[in-house]
């Protein structure tokens, strides 16, 4: 499977600490810019709960010292790092992207 890195924006379009949403090749992709470790990640937007397109609008804390989003609908937790579910129950991971910025541009890098 090919990728390919994709430019979804300018730094100073996405909120610090807050999920934004972006749509890339037809998914909608959860973009976060954390201020405590500086650091950027990506998760699909798609709950894997009752399928709804929330992630962007979770709530972002961390478990052990790894980032993770909270479903505001329902309250699952997952690990921005690596997609996995971090709290008790069955509903599944969620996928993960790799992000970088260069010339104050984010990049996300999906398959095509």
């Amino acid at each position: 499977m090919n990728r390919e890195w994709i430019n979804v924006g300018a730094v100073e379009n996405f909120a610090k600490d807050l999920g934004s949403c972006v749509k890339v090749k037809g998914l909608q992709i959860a973009v976060f810019n954390l201020s405590d470790n500086n650091r950027w990640y990506a998760v699909q937007n798609l709950c894997p709960h009752d399928k709804r397109m929330v992630l962007s609008r979770g709530i972002v804390g961390d478990k052990e010292g790894d980032p993770k989003v909270t479903c505001p609908m329902h309250k699952n937790s997952f690990s921005l790092t690596s997609g996995q579910l971090v709290n008790e129950g069955d509903v599944g991971n969620i996928t993960t992207y790799p992000v970088k910025v260069e010339d104050g541009k984010v990049f996300l890098e999906v398959a095509i």
